[in-house]
């Protein structure tokens, strides 16, 4: 009996060897039968690498002037059109004068009537006054040298009897009340005005002398000149419209030297320095591209509408009159610049844990590969070790079928 149930296990064993072999056979028969998976491929080479942050913004003047006029009135004469290159200095509107003269003439009339009535509170009131102060101190100093001499005969009639002392006292209290009303009159016309009414009326005159310069400027001001050289972008008045003072006339800018304000979202703002290099486009002219430099990166963020922003300043390196002031444009800020590295595209790289690997192509199969990394973007990876400039990587399968090491693969072409 044990000898048959040693025969029995031999017998087994050697049917699992038989089963193992065949399927062994089978799957390499398979793997030499079997239909090579189609895959995208990409060759690893060297490229620039950059990092491109995309947003919008405005166009604004760096050199940029508007006019307002100085006064109300009729613009006279519009010298210059929608467009028009200008030079220093030149004339661009006239507007009708008629109203500021007669603001200069009324501000001479306050300022006159000011000073003159400064010198009377100087001096202790009008000519009027004075004179009819005047003669109330003389008319008072008569009254008191009657009294006196009526006080100096009842007096004397009192020492001789024929004058009471009631008649004596109301002479002396008339002396009197002519003393007081002399003294009333003295201290009038040294004290009717004090230091504070001085110093108010010095301030009106200092008041009216500045409305007067200033009438006298806006008058001079009526011919509006460029400031400088530039392009006329802005008229939004026409001949003979009536303009009120401070409104707008017209805008002048130098469009060579201009800048565009743009917004970028408040996570990209940590990526953005002075100095990266943008590219501007402009829908409006859609084969053309600007270049410049941020100037200045955000330094806070804003509400703008539902975003959460940073203000940056670019200036455009390229403008030539092209890029006109208020218009939207699309700028692109390169943050990352890495000039001719070894890399591949990103869907190439694949991710295991802290390993990085990307499945090349080695006679006809796939060969898992890890590599070191450098600078990822969003389309490129920069390879620093692993694998070599020439060599044929797979970006995924036509089908769903899974990427494997050694998997027979066939290029898509």
């Amino acid at each position: 009996m044990p000898e048959k149930s040693s025969n029995s296990n031999r017998g087994w064993l050697w049917s699992l060897v038989a089963i193992a072999g065949l399927v062994a056979v089978y799957f390499i028969i398979r793997s030499f039968t079997q239909s090579p998976i189609v895959v995208r491929t990409a060759r690893v080479e060297y490229q620039d690498v950059t990092t491109l942050v995309p947003t919008n913004g405005k166009v604004e003047p760096l050199d940029d002037f508007q006019a307002h006029s100085p006064v109300s009135g009729v613009v006279k004469q519009l010298l210059v059109s929608l467009g028009q290159k200008v030079s220093k200095g030149q004339d661009l509107i006239r507007l009708d004068t008629s109203d500021a003269g007669s603001k200069v003439v009324s501000a001479q009339a306050v300022l006159q009537a000011n000073q003159t009535a400064l010198r009377n509170t100087e001096r202790g009131g009008t000519q009027e006054e004075l004179l009819s102060e005047a003669a109330d101190m003389t008319a008072a100093e008569n009254q008191e040298r009657q009294a006196e001499a009526s006080l100096a005969s009842l007096q004397a009639l009192q020492a001789k009897g024929a004058a009471s002392a009631n008649e004596v006292k109301a002479a002396q209290q008339r002396v009197t009340d002519a003393e007081a009303k002399i003294s009333q009159l003295q201290a009038r016309r040294t004290n009717r005005y004090s230091p504070d009414d001085l110093a108010t009326q010095r301030l009106q005159v200092a008041q009216a002398y500045s409305n007067l310069q200033a009438a006298r400027s806006a008058y001079g001001d009526v011919d509006i000149h460029a400031p400088f050289a530039g392009t006329v972008y802005s008229v939004p008045v026409t001949q003979y419209d009536y303009v009120n003072s401070g409104e707008a006339l017209l805008n002048i800018a130098d469009l060579n030297h201009v800048e565009v304000l743009a917004y970028f979202d408040e996570p990209e703002i940590g990526n953005l320095a002075d100095g990266q290099p943008v590219k501007i486009v402009w829908d409006a002219k859609p084969n053309q591209t600007w270049h410049g430099h941020i100037t200045q990166a955000p330094t806070t963020v804003i509400n703008y509408g539902t975003r959460n922003v940073g203000e940056c300043h670019i200036t455009v390196d390229d403008a030539k009159g092209d890029l006109l002031p208020n218009t939207n444009v699309t700028v692109t800020v390169i943050t990352l610049f890495r000039p001719h590295v070894l890399s591949v595209p990103r869907e190439a790289l694949h991710t295991e844990g802290t390993a990085n690997y990307v499945f090349r192509i080695v006679d006809g199969r796939l060969s898992r590969t890890n590599v070191q990394v450098g600078v990822v973007t969003l389309t490129r990876v920069e390879i620093t070790s692993g694998i070599s400039a020439g060599d044929t990587v797979v970006l995924g399968a036509t089908t769903e079928a899974d990427l494997t090491d050694g998997l027979q693969v066939k290029a898509q072409h």
